[in-house]
């Protein structure tokens, strides 16, 4: 065994044990904080540099291109998958009233939230205006415009 893989193993061995104590402090952080924000923090931010330890620390040890390149192909996607999830998940929290608006120190989420609903309701009052208005129209449709023969019509 040469210097270079007796470097590499030792560093494989502490990445891989360095990945292993984040993900353990990501469930510890998960069980143990208060509300849904601060677990969510604790579950992605350290969970997500342990994953990307561990894949470090097994690129170092396999040294295979197949399994480096496999493991370079997990890293990206859990690291575009990770923020998306987060993000959604706090987002669905927020608006099923899950998350503790007294803890949040800016809460710019409200008025976009507020802003959306007011542009919906808009909408909803003018589509309503327009069925209203396609009803009358066609209540005041002269009879003479009906394309029916004349023994057809009612």
């Amino acid at each position: 065994m040469s210097a270079w893989e007796t470097t590499a193993d030792v560093a494989s061995a502490v990445l891989l044990l360095a990945g292993a104590l984040l993900a353990l402090v990501a469930g510890v952080g998960a069980v143990r904080f208060p509300d849904l924000l601060s677990r969510m923090h604790a579950a992605t931010k350290p969970q997500t540099l342990g994953m990307v330890l561990v894949l470090l620390g097994l690129a170092l040890r396999l040294r295979t291109g197949l399994v480096v390149w496999a493991l370079v192909l997990v890293a990206v996607f859990q690291m575009l998958t990770a923020p998306v999830a987060a993000h959604l998940l706090g987002r669905a929290g927020y608006r099923t009233g899950k998350v503790r608006h007294d803890t949040l120190v800016v809460d710019e989420l409200t008025a976009d939230l507020d802003e959306a609903e007011r542009e919906a309701q808009a909408l909803d009052d003018q589509d309503e205006r327009g069925d209203a208005r396609r009803t009358r129209d066609r209540q005041d449709d002269d009879p003479h415009d009906d394309p029916r023969p004349a023994a057809r019509r009612g």
